[in-house]
């Protein structure tokens, strides 16, 4: 595997605004390959932080430059929940903002990409069986979009900074958590799955104790690259490849291939002047994504996005490049596949 500089550390300090990144990435100037291929973005955010502003007008900037995107999935953001009411309702929040957010633009150019054509909330599944009530009012507040719950499971017990939703290292086992996840199945929720490479263990036991809900799999797994795991590339490499196939013998797992540009990874290409190039990504990236298909096979892959958070790696047509570049050995239908065709059947887009 080839070498990629590591960060000592994940910190906001390294996080830049989307002011700046806008700027930065104007130097990036890259030809769009495979302009025609059918795109689903199945994992981007919309969110209002202090590092700037990624709702609509921003996400339609990123598809126009270039690629033929057909729809997009929203997954939770942390964003916009209600402030009154039951805490466990507050998270219906988020969905009703989207779908303002979608009727506001509905005379702008963001309706042409379908945007938001799923849309993946937030619950506390440690409420157990009481969350059918949220499940059916995000259901009810999605206006047909709505697909599926992220649940927060990422817990490390090193320094890294990795936000305020610290769950503990136990969640998946919680009997609480359990009951409110088996609430998903039978109202034909997702779930998406975002945790470090070494919980990816605790999430194949939970997939083999429920066949018949469809898990995905965010960001590769994310096998870290910053702290106390800087240095260690190969060695962590060697621990998510063996734990990820054995998540891959469940038949309702999929996995998005992508999250790779978040400074977690530790490639360090966001202190780049000027930008990555697609081709190194392709390069620095391959290896992680190509395990996954091996592992998973197209049909239970799909490329995504994550944008804005990856966007301190690349720009969105830079990041489509890298991919297109590592599925360019690929068949047309399995390309097809990890471009769209998988996140239209787990997303149910109906495109």
């Amino acid at each position: 595997m080839e070498a990629a500089p590591n960060t000592p550390s994940f910190t906001t300090n390294n996080v830049r605004t989307i002011d700046e990144l806008r700027i930065w990435h104007a130097a990036s100037n890259e030809e769009i390959l495979e302009p025609e291929l059918p795109i689903v973005d199945p994992h981007h955010h919309l969110r209002d932080t202090v590092h700037g502003r990624y709702y609509l007008p921003e996400l339609a900037a990123d598809l126009a430059s270039g690629h033929n995107v057909r729809a997009t999935v929203f997954v939770d953001s942390q964003t916009m929940h209600r402030t009154d009411g039951p805490d466990l309702l507050r998270p219906v929040g988020e969905t009703e903002f989207v779908i303002d957010h979608l009727t506001a633009a509905a005379a702008s150019p963001v309706a042409r990409w379908n945007a938001c054509a799923g849309i993946v909330g937030n619950l506390d599944l440690t409420h157990g069986a009481a969350v059918r009530d949220a499940l059916e009012a995000h259901i009810a507040a999605g206006n047909g979009r709505f697909r599926g719950i992220r649940d927060p499971l990422m817990w490390d017990g090193s320094d890294i900074n990795y936000g305020v939703r610290r769950p503990p290292p136990d969640r998946m086992a919680d009997p609480r958590f359990r009951a409110g996840f088996g609430e998903l199945a039978p109202l034909g929720m997702t779930f998406d799955a975002w945790l470090f490479h070494h919980q990816i263990p605790l999430l194949t036991a939970l997939a083999r104790d429920f066949p018949g809900t469809t898990i995905i799999l965010n960001h590769i797994g994310a096998p870290l690259g910053v702290g106390p795991y800087a240095g260690r590339r190969d060695e962590i490499f060697a621990t998510w490849r063996d734990s990820l196939g054995e998540l891959a013998h469940c038949p309702n797992v999929v996995v998005k291939l992508g999250g790779l540009g978040m400074l977690f990874f530790g490639f360090g290409f966001e202190r780049r002047d000027p930008p990555v190039s697609s081709a190194e990504l392709a390069t620095a990236w391959r290896p992680y994504i190509e395990t996954c298909i091996a592992a998973f096979g197209p049909a239970r892959c799909m490329f995504e996005s994550n944008f804005p958070v990856d966007k301190q790696t690349c720009s969105y047509a830079t990041l489509w490049n890298a991919f297109k570049r590592i599925a360019a050995g690929y068949s047309a239908e399995e390309k097809t596949a990890m471009f769209s065709g998988t996140a239209n059947r787990v997303y149910r887009l109906r495109l």
